[in-house]
């Protein structure tokens, strides 16, 4: 192994997916949302667990035919579909669609009239809740995702030929803590229930990671108790909700090795093979990515003092930073870096062809027991 490797712990996924939907009450469809992580190990493990698929595109649709062939992806989402888009969602048999306006919902059915079909459809509603202290915000105000509540009305009251509007979907924002997204939850399902008499809503993911912690988790036995008093309050309401980085974020690993170490204006930097072009998240996010060092004991070049480091990549470019931190100790040329919670929003969203550097490696396991092993070998130093 001679370059940057990615480890996903599929045991570990899965067991903590199954801890997940054990929390969950049984009504409740648990949808996984594609787009945190497409990696096809991930996509079958999770497979067994988890009540359908949430896709995205049409390159979507493809990964989940190739890996899953026969799993019909339950859901298509996101903004500005094409007619392209929407013909693959009909040929794929998707159960819901989520159409984002009313021009969309009429092509939709336009598209459906010609395919000898019917769409079945949810629509996405930019509804004026609240959601404080939400990382990302997706509603409320103008966006560019969903209709105002008095297009949905307009369209539950006036459907085009071609389509079943069976509901609501709203996804208003992520980064949300369990009671937080509770109370999201429930008054979304309120104003579809009032306003539409929707009979199935989607209430979208969202769920909080704090990368600060890898050892928090989001309180899915206390949301599965709030969607338990949602149920409660609407007999017969068929709900889903569509996590995607709060399921995988933690089973993925970035492995890095040290190729330099040096002080910059009194400031210890240590560069790794790799960077941001591979793991995009910290750049994303706007936060250090959490991580552990594995020392190469035959390693005799330079090391930190054990201070404050700084971490970064090979990019020609300063935003190139993976890390900071006080706490690492030392850290010198040849010892292997493991990021942890690089399994969602991570390589699938990385600018991976600035520079044209080699792409990762991907491996499945224990990403400690990998580093370990990688850092047990002869240094190249």
């Amino acid at each position: 192994m001679t370059r940057p490797v990615y480890v996903h712990d599929l045991d570990g996924l899965a067991a903590h997916v199954r801890t997940v939907r054990a929390a969950l009450p049984r009504p409740v469809e648990l949808l996984y949302a594609v787009k945190a992580n497409p990696d096809p190990g991930v996509l079958r493990t999770l497979a067994p667990v988890v009540d359908g698929f949430e896709t995205a595109s049409r390159g979507e649709l493809r990964r989940m035919a190739e890996v899953l062939p026969g799993r019909v992806p339950a859901a298509y989402a996101g903004p500005g579909k094409t007619d392209e888009d929407l013909a693959a969602a009909l040929a794929a048999g998707v159960d819901r669609i989520h159409v984002e306006s009313p021009a969309e919902l009429r092509r939709l059915g336009a598209l459906a009239i010609a395919a000898g079909t019917s769409a079945r459809v949810l629509l996405r509603v930019n509804l004026p809740v609240d959601a404080p202290g939400a990382s990302l915000v997706m509603g409320g105000g103008p966006s560019p995702f969903g209709m105002d509540p008095a297009d949905a009305v307009e369209c539950v009251r006036h459907p085009p030929a071609g389509v079943e509007v069976r509901g609501v979907h709203a996804h208003l924002a992520s980064g949300l803590d369990a009671p937080l997204a509770g109370a999201v939850a429930a008054a979304v399902v309120r104003w579809s229930v009032a306003e539409v008499g929707a009979a199935e809503v989607d209430v979208g993911g969202g769920m909080a990671v704090d990368y600060a912690d890898p050892t928090a988790r989001f309180d899915w036995v206390g949301y599965g108790r709030a969607l338990a008093d949602v149920l409660d309050a609407h007999p017969g309401l068929r709900l889903r909700i569509e996590p995607g980085r709060s399921v995988t974020a933690y089973c993925g690993a970035y492995l890095a090795e040290v190729v330099d170490v040096k002080r910059s204006h009194g400031e210890w930097f240590v560069v790794v093979e790799g960077g941001t072009h591979h793991l995009r998240t910290p750049a994303a996010k706007g936060h250090p990515q959490p991580f552990t060092v594995h020392r190469r004991q035959d390693a005799d070049g330079p090391r930190t003092d054990g201070g404050p480091v700084t971490v970064v990549g090979q990019l020609c470019t300063p935003k190139d930073i993976l890390s900071r931190s006080t706490a690492a100790g030392p850290i010198g040329v040849g010892d292997v870096l493991v990021f942890a919670m690089a399994g969602a929003y991570a390589w699938n969203i990385s600018h991976r062809d600035f520079l044209l550097h080699e792409p990762p490696e991907f491996r499945t396991g224990d990403p400690h027991r990998v580093a370990a092993e990688w850092a047990a070998r002869p240094s190249r130093s």
